[in-house]
C-alpha cells in the first residue's frame, strides 16, 4: 500500500493543504523522519539538497509548535544562507497558515525594522541565519528561552562557512529540554560533534543520498581552452535552456554575465557582494524565465530552489567533491532530468579527476559534444561506456593514427592543418572541411603532458576533393585564427 502523509500521522489541515498543491506521497526522507519527529525524538538526517527535507522537518514542526509570545519564538530553524532561509519561509508559510501559525525569516542584507516588527507581533516559527539572529538577540529583539524546537539545516555548510561557534551560542540560549533536529549532507566530523553535544539519543536516518539510482543528473566533463570557456558556456545555455553557471569569484561572476550578454545570452550575476535586494531581483528574473542563465558563486550552491533548471555548468571547478555535489544538485531535482557540464582546462585535469574519484564518477574528460547533452553523459557510479566510433581526448593517441579508407572508397588523402585555435575540436574541423568534399576522419594532436591541443591536426578526404579544400581553406580563419592547410607528407607524426 502506498504511504500517504495522513498515514504518517500529520493533522488533517496540513494533509489537505498538501493535497491542494498536489503533494500526496512523501519522499523517502519525509517518510523516514516525520513519525520520529512527531513522537518527540531528536533526529539526525542525512539528506542532500533537493531530497524534500524542508517538509521532512517543517511538517511535524508545524503540527507540534505552540503559539509564540512577543519576541519569543517557539521554534527556530537555522540556515546558512539568506536564500535558504527565505526559501524555507516561502515553503512553510502557506502550511503554517493552515494550522494557525506564523512563520517569519530574519537574515542580513535587509533592514532590521520589518524583522523586529514581525517578532513583536509574535513569530511561532523563526527561520534565521546565525549572524542576523545574534544581532537581534544582542538588541533584545529576540529571546530564545521558550524555544523548545530547533532545526539546524545544512549543518555541514554551517561548518564550512565558520558558523558553528555562533550555532553553539544560539543553542545554548534555547530551552534546555528542546527537541533538536539536525539535517546535513554528511553526519561525520564536526557535524557528529554537534550532534553529540546538543542532541539526546538521536535517531539517525539516511535517505535520498546521492547514489546512482537516486540521481538523474547526467555528468559531462569537457576539455577546453581557457579562452574558449565563455563560448562553450553560451552553447550549453543556448542548447539546454535555463542554466545555473558557477564561478569561483564574485568578480568572475560579474565578468561572465557581461560576456554572455555581449553574445546575446541573457544572464544575471548573484553573489555575496550584492545586496539582498539585488540578489532577490536576480533570482526572480531567473526563476520567472526572463533570463536564461544565473551566474553564481558558491553562496548560491545551497538554498536556492528553482524548478526546471535544465543544466548546471561548472565554469570554474569546485573546491572539492562536496561542493561539486551541492552545485550540481541545482538540476535533476525530484526525479527530473538534468545535465551537469564541467569545463576543464589542461592544468585542472588532475584536480577534477580527484573529485571524480571521490564521487565514483568515471566519466572521461573529453572534447565538447553538444549533441551528447540530451542523450549522453554519465551517472554517478556508472562505468564509463565506450562510445563506438569516437575516442575522448584523454584516450586519443598522441601520435597520428594510421588511417583506413572507408569500405568501397579510394585511399584517403591526408591534409595537414596548423595554427588551429586552442579550443578547436575535431567536430569543428569536420564542419569546416565538409563544405569542400567527403571527410573520412579528423584528428587534433593532443600533448600528453598538458592535455591541450598542440595547435595542429590532420583531415583525411577523398583525393579528388583534397586539393580543392587546400585551395579554398589555406589562409581561411577559424575562430579568428588564420589556419594553414597543405597536403600532408607521407609519414606519421611522432610525439
Amino acid at each position: 500500500m502506498t504511504t500517504t502523509f495522513a498515514h504518517l500521522g500529520l493533522p488533517d489541515p496540513l494533509v489537505r493543504m498538501l493535497a491542494k498543491n498536489d503533494i500526496v506521497e512523501p519522499f523517502p526522507v519525509q517518510e523516514a523522519t516525520i513519525p520520529d519527529v512527531l513522537a518527540g525524538r531528536d533526529v539526525s538526517g542525512k539528506a542532500p539538497t533537493g531530497s524534500g527535507k524542508t517538509l521532512a522537518f517543517g511538517l511535524p514542526l508545524l503540527a507540534r509548535v505552540d503559539k509564540a509570545g512577543k519576541n519569543r519564538p517557539r521554534a527556530l530553524i537555522l540556515a546558512p544562507t539568506r536564500e535558504l532561509a527565505e526559501q524555507i519561509k516561502q515553503d512553510l508559510a502557506p502550511l503554517a497558515k493552515a494550522v494557525g501559525r506564523r512563520v517569519s525569516a530574519v537574515y542580513g542584507g535587509v533592514s532590521y525594522g520589518p524583522q523586529k516588527n514581525a517578532l513583536r507581533n509574535g513569530v511561532d516559527v523563526l527561520v534565521a541565519t546565525p549572524g542576523r539572529l545574534e544581532d537581534l538577540i544582542e538588541q533584545r529583539s529576540v529571546n530564545l528561552g521558550q524555544t523548545d524546537f530547533v532545526v539546524i539545516d545544512e549543518a555541514d555548510r554551517m561548518a564550512d562557512m565558520g558558523f558553528l561557534p555562533a550555532v553553539r551560542r544560539i543553542l545554548d540560549r534555547t530551552a534546555p529540554d528542546r527537541q533538536t533536529l539536525l539535517f546535513s549532507a554528511t553526519l561525520d566530523g564536526v557535524v557528529a560533534v554537534l550532534s553529540r553535544d546538543y542532541q539526546r539519543d538521536p535517531v539517525r536516518h539516511e535517505a535520498g543520498t546521492v547514489e546512482p539510482d537516486t540521481s538523474d543528473a547526467r555528468h559531462h566533463f569537457w576539455l577546453v581552452q581557457h579562452n574558449a570557456r565563455v563560448q562553450h558556456t553560451a552553447d550549453v545555455i543556448d542548447t539546454s535552456g535555463r542554466t545555473i553557471v558557477f564561478t569561483r569569484t564574485r568578480r568572475g561572476a560579474d565578468r561572465l554575465a557581461k560576456q554572455l550578454k555581449n553574445i546575446n545570452i541573457s544572464a544575471v550575476a548573484m553573489h555575496g557582494g550584492r545586496s539582498q535586494q539585488q540578489r532577490n531581483r536576480a533570482l526572480k528574473a531567473f526563476s520567472s524565465g526572463r533570463v536564461q542563465a544565473l551566474i553564481a558563486t558558491d553562496v548560491a550552491a545551497r538554498g536556492i530552489h528553482v524548478d526546471d533548471v535544465a543544466s548546471v555548468i561548472h565554469f570554474d571547478p569546485p573546491a572539492d567533491s562536496k561542493d561539486y555535489l551541492h552545485r550540481s544538485g541545482r538540476t535533476a531535482r525530484a526525479g527530473a532530468p538534468g545535465s551537469v557540464v564541467s569545463l576543464v582546462t589542461g592544468d585542472q585535469k588532475r584536480a577534477v579527476r580527484r573529485i571524480q574519484s571521490d564521487l565514483d564518477l568515471r566519466a572521461p574528460i573529453e572534447a565538447p559534444h553538444l549533441d551528447d547533452l540530451h542523450r549522453g553523459g554519465h551517472l554517478i557510479g556508472d562505468p564509463t561506456p565506450q562510445k563506438p566510433g569516437r575516442k575522448s581526448s584523454t584516450d586519443r593517441a598522441v601520435a597520428r593514427p594510421q588511417r583506413q579508407p572507408r569500405s568501397g572508397s579510394k585511399q584517403a588523402q591526408s591534409l595537414y592543418v596548423t595554427n588551429l585555435p586552442w579550443g578547436a575540436t575535431e567536430a569543428d574541423l569536420s564542419a569546416l572541411f565538409e563544405r569542400h568534399g567527403d571527410v573520412h576522419q579528423t584528428t587534433i594532436i593532443i600533448d600528453r603532458r598538458t592535455g591541450r591541443s598542440k595547435g595542429f591536426g590532420f583531415v583525411d578526404m577523398s583525393p579528388p576533393t583534397a586539393r580543392t579544400a587546400v585551395d579554398a581553406l589555406n589562409g581561411a580563419t577559424l575562430d579568428g585564427r588564420e589556419i594553414t592547410v597543405r597536403i600532408a607528407r607521407p609519414r606519421r607524426y611522432e610525439n
